[in-house]
């Protein structure tokens, strides 16, 4: 777990987590940097992607154990 590797993620939230990696992304985008702080940029993103990854399958484990390993494709009442 990525936690584990890298305390700072300890208790960063998924909603964080993407905000910053969101963030990080734009500014590798935008602008000229230097290679190191460039380099920097990619790894804390690397980093960032790795933990929302591993929210998301924690999540996904967590709804099938309560649905019973049914994941059911979501149905919207909005479409009718």
């Amino acid at each position: 777990m990525t936690t584990q590797t890298d305390p700072s993620l300890e208790n960063i939230p998924y909603e964080q987590a993407l905000a910053e990696l969101e963030q990080i992304v734009a500014a590798l985008e935008s602008s000229e940097r230097s290679l190191e702080e460039a380099l920097a940029l990619f790894e804390r993103g690397q980093v960032l992607a790795r933990h929302c990854s591993e929210l998301l399958d924690q999540a996904e484990l967590r709804i099938e154990q309560i649905s019973g390993d049914q994941i059911l494709p979501f149905e919207s009442d909005l479409t009718s």
